[in-house]
Formats: C-alpha cells, structure tokens, sequence
C-alpha cells in the first residue's frame, strides 16, 4: 500500500536577525508515523516545528500539511493538528476537567463532559477530573496536555521534548501513550527529542537534523541495520582470531582487550559470519555482546 505524506517541508530556513537557526532542513512524514525528530539541542528543532505550525514565518522553504501549502491554507491545516510545545500551560487553580472545558470552547469545538471524561481516562488521570492542577506532578501535566490536544479530534500531534524533566517513571508512562496515541486514536505523531534511546524505542521513521540542517532521514530500523556495530567477544585463542579477522574479514577493524577479550567493529550483517568463522575454526566463543547503541549512531552521523 502507498504511503500517504501528510507532512512535506522542503529546503526550510529561518533567521532571527543574524543567527540562522535553520539553514536547509527538509523531510516527509506519512500518515500513521511516529516520527522522530531528532537533534542535539540548538541544531533548529523547535525552530522548525514553530515555522511548521505557523506560530513564526519561515525566510525560504516549502511546508504542506495534508497536501495542502500551509501559506494558503492555514487555518484549514491547523484545525487538524495538535500539539505541545515546550511545556502545557494550564489555570493552576481550576481542576483538569474545567481547564479542558475551557480549552475546548477556546477551540470552538463542542465536547461534552463524557468525552472529556473519556479524554482524560485515556491519559491515565481517571479519578483526578475534579483535582485542581495545581496540585499535579510534572507527569501529571504532560499527560493533561497530550489530553488538550485531543479536544479537537486532530489527525496530527506534534510533540516538542515531551519527556524534558520527567523521572524514570514518567517517561515510561508518556513513551506507553504516545504508542497508543497511534494503535488506539490512529494518531500520527512527531516527536522532537535529543533522547536518542526514546526515538529507537518507539518511532518508525526519523529524521536527524544538525546545526539547522537535515542530515539523514529513513526508516529507524533500516538506518540502525545497515550501520557498523562494534561487538565485544570473549575467547580462548585471540592470536587466531585475530588471523582469521586478517584473512578473512579485511573490511573490519579490532582491538584486543586482553588476552581473552576483543572488540570487533564491522556491518552487522557480518557478525554471525564472524562467529561462524571462530567455531569452524575450533575457537570456543564464550560470550558475545553487541555495543552499538543510537548514540554512537547519532554522533557518527553529526560529526561526520
């Protein structure tokens, strides 16, 4: 089945004055993503997603949002987007169900007390409708504002950093819901984040920007597979290993750890050749342990 692209920016730039915060940023995100967003702090994300959501204008560049160009078709667009940019922002003092009754009049939208009961069931507040949210912990509100963003019935949420400042636990509670945002609301999802473990976990697709440029795009499991990973061997004849890695397997590198242990970098599709190899040639393998990890990724992509 074809993919169908809801978001599209092209050749995307923006200055502030003389800093260029995005110099040439593009990427295509298809209905049903989670699409990571990826990027060290500074490298242009909020930038981009702001241009993306009209709240700045962008100096050159192309976006459209569901086939349609967002400079003529603004309003349109939007009304089929929600999304959190930097943190919720909500009357302390009034409880979690009258600030979505405000934020649902603010939209125009018409949502009965059942749906945003409902609305706050599915973000794991049921029970806390009646709380002034004064009294929520960090957790709390970012669930609350995934809820707000809801209201509206949108096709799109976009999520800036939405696990910044959260502990263990809640960011294991926000990685769950933005999964069901998709299984469940058939939601698709952008999510900016310079936490590299969270986009493997749970986007599909991603793009890497740095320094306000887009640096690679794909499919996550596809970039990751084709990347060298550095393997960590225990063995009883190191010298042998160590001729058979010469002979054999020209295109990978290694360093003895000691003289039991050795660190071999070569493509993932060769590991298991490698292994092969050893036994064949009467080497007992006693352990073995992959170290690529997306943060060695990510910083091989940035620094290249």
């Amino acid at each position: 089945m074809e993919n169908t692209e809801i978001i599209k920016v092209q050749h995307l730039a923006k200055k502030f004055g003389s800093f260029q915060a995005v110099k040439d940023v593009s990427f295509t995100v298809n209905k049903g993503d989670v699409f990571g967003f990826l990027g060290p702090n500074g490298a242009g994300k909020s930038t981009t997603i702001r241009c993306m959501l009209s709240l700045i204008q962008a100096n050159h560049g192309s976006i459209e949002l569901f086939g349609k160009e967002l400079s003529t078709h603004r309003n349109e667009v939007l009304s089929k987007i929600g999304s959190i940019i930097e943190k919720p922002d909500f009357y302390r003092y009034l409880s979690a169900e009258k600030n979505l009754e405000i934020f649902a009049r603010i939209s125009g939208k018409d949502v009965s007390r059942r749906e945003i009961a409902e609305m706050l069931d599915f973000v794991g507040l049921n029970g806390r409708n009646k709380d002034k949210v004064s009294g929520f912990s960090h957790g709390m509100k970012q669930r609350l504002g995934i809820a707000q963003t809801l209201l509206h019935q949108p096709e799109l949420i976009v999520l800036d950093e939405p696990t910044t400042g959260l502990d263990p636990q809640g960011i294991v509670e926000i990685r769950k819901l933005i999964l069901r945002l998709k299984t469940e609301q058939n939601k698709t999802v952008i999510l900016s984040s310079h936490q590299l473990s969270e986009i493997e976990l749970i986007s599909n697709r991603m793009v890497i920007i740095n320094k306000g440029q887009s640096i690679i795009e794909g499919d996550v499991k596809e970039l990751l597979n084709a990347q060298e990973m550095v393997v960590q061997m225990e063995l009883d004849d190191l010298d042998k290993a160590v001729r058979i890695l010469t002979d054999q397997f020209k295109e990978a590198s290694y360093k003895c750890l000691n003289d039991r242990n050795i660190e071999i970098q070569i493509e993932k599709k060769h590991v298991p050749l490698v292994n092969q190899a050893f036994v064949e040639q009467g080497i007992s393998v006693h352990s073995m342990e992959p170290k690529r990890k997306l943060e060695d990724f990510f910083m091989k992509i940035i620094q290249s």
